[in-house]
């Protein structure tokens, strides 16, 4: 039956989708329950929690149970993308994920299992970015500069995406977000396994925010980021790898880093210049804070959905531009992406200031 559904791509995909849809809208209320019953709450005295009920960080188990699955169920296989190597890497980040969110862990043990989750996936499953397609200057990689490129891509998207779950929905509307967008664009290039991995994830992403937007009834927590991360990842570098192989319907080549760097700016871009200013600020960049932009944007008085949808805008934003410049290369899409990331951020700085001096000075532009 399955090979009949292959064959039949829109029916197949959609069944993919209201699978994974299915299974996690069925598991978050006895997670929700069991939480409750077992007092697995989130944390309220970090400093970087918003909330003053109590809230399970749980719902990361439900997408893991229900991606698994639904790869599983619907033998969502083949050559593009071996699945073991794929599962094997979840598998160890939910391990981590949930020790996490239970009782925690030190940065230095989930780093060490991420990067050996990085390294099964560049040398195990070879999947690695191979080419930097003149970025600096820069073409083919041999083997080990490659494989090392690639672990260190995954650590930082998986990180990227851990970081941004600081409100409700943001991190669940981001996946969401960039997986529809990749699988989309691995439709146009007849690379169903790999566009059916990122449905999968989509679809159980999207089971459980019925329940995290807000008031969130729970939230992904490290269990659910880390898997996002990982799994938003691993398309990326495989649509970088296919969009100079593949033929379909459109052609990325040319402009495939670009797309991908636009498709990921929400988590990419905070997290750098997180890393930014903490590091100029003589602090180490993993110790957190309150300076996300979705901390700043809710100082403006924001709520957390107003927050969201802002950012969900900007991401589509970036992402539209990138497909309108798509025919000038990735200089072009990357430095037009970067010119209107730094006006936002400046247009953010300016209310923020404006707020705190209860002025709208120009000079508040500046300083």
């Amino acid at each position: 039956m399955t090979s009949y559904l292959q064959e039949h791509q829109p029916i197949y995909y959609i069944l993919v989708v209201l699978s994974s849809i299915s299974i996690t809208l069925l598991s978050i209320p006895s997670i929700i329950f069991i939480a409750r019953e077992r007092r697995l709450y989130d944390d309220l005295g970090h400093l970087r929690k918003l909330h003053k009920a109590d809230v399970p960080r749980l719902g990361g188990v439900a997408i893991f149970v229900s991606f698994s699955i639904t790869l599983l169920f619907w033998n969502i296989t083949g050559p593009a993308l071996p699945l073991n190597y794929l599962l094997t890497a979840c598998i160890m980040l939910f391990a981590i994920g949930i020790k996490d969110d239970l009782a925690g862990v030190n940065h230095r043990t989930k780093f060490i299992i991420q990067f050996i989750a990085g390294l099964t996936l560049s040398v195990a499953g070879n999947i690695r970015l191979s080419n930097l397609y003149g970025l600096f200057g820069i073409y083919e990689l041999s083997y080990f500069p490659s494989v090392l490129l690639s672990i260190l891509i995954i650590i930082f998207i998986i990180n990227a995406f851990n970081l941004i779950d600081g409100i409700d929905g943001l991190a669940a509307t981001t996946g969401i977000i960039v997986n529809s967008v990749f699988s989309a664009l691995l439709i146009s290039m007849h690379q169903y396994q790999l566009a059916a991995i990122s449905l999968s994830l989509a679809g159980a992403i999207l089971g459980f925010i019925k329940f995290n937007i807000s008031p969130a009834k729970i939230f992904m927590g490290d269990t659910g980021s880390l898997l996002t991360g990982l799994v938003s990842a691993v398309v990326a570098l495989k649509f970088l790898e296919a969009a100079h192989s593949s033929g379909g319907l459109f052609s990325w080549g040319p402009s495939a880093l670009g797309i991908c760097m636009a498709i990921l700016i929400g988590p990419l871009s905070d997290t750098l210049r997180i890393f930014v200013v903490r590091l100029s600020k003589g602090r180490s960049p993993f110790v957190g804070d309150r300076n996300h932009i979705h901390h700043r944007i809710l100082k403006l008085g924001f709520s957390h959905l107003q927050t969201t949808l802002i950012l969900a805008g900007l991401n589509g934003s970036v992402i539209l531009l990138a497909f309108f410049l798509a025919d000038y290369g990735n200089g072009i899409i990357i430095l037009s992406i970067a010119l209107l990331l730094m006006l936002f951020n400046w247009i953010l700085t300016y209310f923020i200031r404006s707020k705190d001096r209860e002025s709208y000075a120009l000079r508040n532009l500046f300083v």
